[in-house]
């Protein structure tokens, strides 16, 4: 069974927890992904933020993104995987928590990232289709 660190992807550019959710949406749209980790200045996971939450929380209620630090909007304890954690513990976790993206610790160090798709590349089907059901429901 694969582990986190054998399919995720690896050097994942974090958000400052005081940068701005305007800095974050420029590095979302230059980097082609929906979410990035929040990183403190102790290079500690603080967060995720995704681009849902910025439209959801600054722009549809009429704040201004330049405004909102990626902290303010990203608190809280976020849901990670262990770097040696197997597939099936991502499964579980991914389901339970209904996320489709797990940042990879090794210790206290932010390694990576693993997505439904890197599961669903490395699993056979009905794991898979079993996560999506769980994550959709």
């Amino acid at each position: 069974m694969p582990t986190a660190r054998e399919i995720m992807t690896p050097n994942v550019t974090c958000i400052g927890e005081k940068e701005s959710l305007a800095e974050a949406a420029h590095k979302m749209a230059d980097l082609g992904v929906g979410s990035l980790p929040i990183c403190g200045d102790d290079n500690r996971l603080k967060g995720m933020i995704t681009d849902r939450d910025i439209v959801l929380q600054a722009v549809a209620k009429d704040r201004n993104p330049a405004d909102i630090t990626a902290g303010e909007l990203g608190g809280g304890k976020p849901v990670t995987i262990g770097a040696d954690d197997d597939a099936v513990e991502i499964l579980r976790t991914m389901a339970q928590h209904k996320v489709r993206r797990l940042p990879v610790i090794d210790g206290h160090q932010l390694v990576g990232i693993v997505a439904v798709a890197d599961v669903a590349r490395a699993l056979p089907d009905r794991p898979v289709g079993d996560l999506i059901d769980a994550i959709s429901e």
